[in-house]
């Protein structure tokens, strides 16, 4: 198990042996949203035009405040159209079969979107997701080091939370329910018609008591499709399972409010959003990249650095993040993100050297 630790590693390399550290990485600006977007959230981009497509989480009250929309912006950050979704708020966005597929929170649905979409396009819904039964997965046990045991039972109303996604190779999709503690499967889902919804697993680890009330969140295969990493936000954690029907185990932690995931070139990208961080992992659950952090307000009002990031996407030989800068607490003037009067994506390169380790 890989503990999230800024720790100096050794290697062996035919010069001696060296000392390798994480590498340390800063972002930069990408784009600033329109006056009237917030919080944005999902995060994917097309892999033949470069357009970058971006999803809020306007979970205000009263419903009525929200203003929840997808915007397609061009390669450059530019905006080319947007798609209103009033008071629902969006979470994960993925790119499949010349659409855009969105899983829409608030209505408990997949929805879907032709990539080249504008004000007038039809949002088709592909399946509602419903409540499981139970609504929340079993207790789970926790062995402490005093030799005591700690149960911990999960509560759950059978509202679903579709909020991450990640297709296979086969056209197969994978959904994070991150109140009742699922992973859920929809078969052939750029083809299938009818689609029906598959409960694909259910664990204890899924769900969490966590200050962050969502468990299960963001998914992610490894390159050949054997392993499934899964997020889970509440408890800080990058869980993995063995396909097609392992147990999940503990990867890395100390991520508090792992959400948004993604694989890339043998490295596992977490965005923690509670401590403004995006880290790199090797498959092996080590710290090699750590992109942080929040740098202060700019003079527009937007978030310089990262600000509660949410989700990432790869652009060519850059990385994007979305900045969801979402308020959390109920206490007033203790977070920076109730400051933020505009909403941005940020940059990075993607790293060509990285520190010694067997990954």
């Amino acid at each position: 198990m890989g503990l999230i630790r800024y720790v100096v590693v050794a290697f062996i390399c035919s010069a001696g042996v060296l000392q390798a550290q994480p590498l340390e990485m800063t972002v930069r600006h990408f784009a600033l949203l329109p006056q009237d977007v917030r919080y944005p959230e999902g995060l994917a981009v097309a892999p033949d035009s470069g357009e970058v497509y971006v999803g809020t989480f306007d979970a205000r009250m009263p419903a009525e405040q929200r203003n929840n929309q997808v915007l397609r912006l061009s390669a450059e950050g530019k905006l080319l159209a947007r798609k209103p979704f009033g008071t629902t708020p969006l979470t994960g966005l993925a790119v499949a079969a010349g659409h855009l597929y969105i899983l829409n929170f608030g209505a408990g649905s997949l929805q879907r979107l032709p990539l080249d979409f504008d004000s007038n396009s039809t949002v088709e819904t592909v399946v509602t997701f419903s409540a499981l039964n139970p609504p929340a997965p079993g207790p789970r046990q926790i062995n402490n080091p005093d030799g005591s045991q700690d149960h911990i039972t999960f509560g759950a109303s059978g509202m679903p939370a579709p909020n991450g996604m990640v297709f296979d190779r086969a056209g197969n999709l994978y959904v994070s329910d991150s109140f009742q503690g699922a992973i859920l499967r929809i078969a052939k889902a750029t083809r299938c018609r009818p689609c029906k919804v598959e409960v694909f697993m259910r664990d204890p680890l899924l769900a969490t008591s966590g200050f962050l009330p969502f468990g299960a969140n963001g998914l992610a295969f490894n390159a050949d499709e054997s392993l499934l990493y899964i997020n889970n936000a509440g408890d800080g954690r990058v869980l993995r399972m063995r396909m097609p029907d392992g147990a999940p185990k503990v990867l890395a932690e100390s991520l508090p409010g792992a959400d948004g995931l993604l694989f890339h070139q043998g490295l596992l990208w977490v965005t923690a959003n509670q401590v403004d961080q995006v880290v790199a992992l090797s498959e092996r659950g080590l710290p090699l990249v750590r992109v942080a952090g929040f740098a202060g307000l700019a003079a527009d009002g937007s978030p310089r650095g990262l600000l509660f990031p949410a989700s990432t996407a790869i652009q060519g030989k850059r990385m994007l993040v979305t900045n969801l800068a979402l308020p959390l607490t109920e206490a007033s003037g203790d977070e920076w993100e109730e400051r933020v009067t505009r909403w941005n994506l940020v940059q990075f390169s993607l790293p060509t050297e990285l520190p010694g380790e067997d990954r």
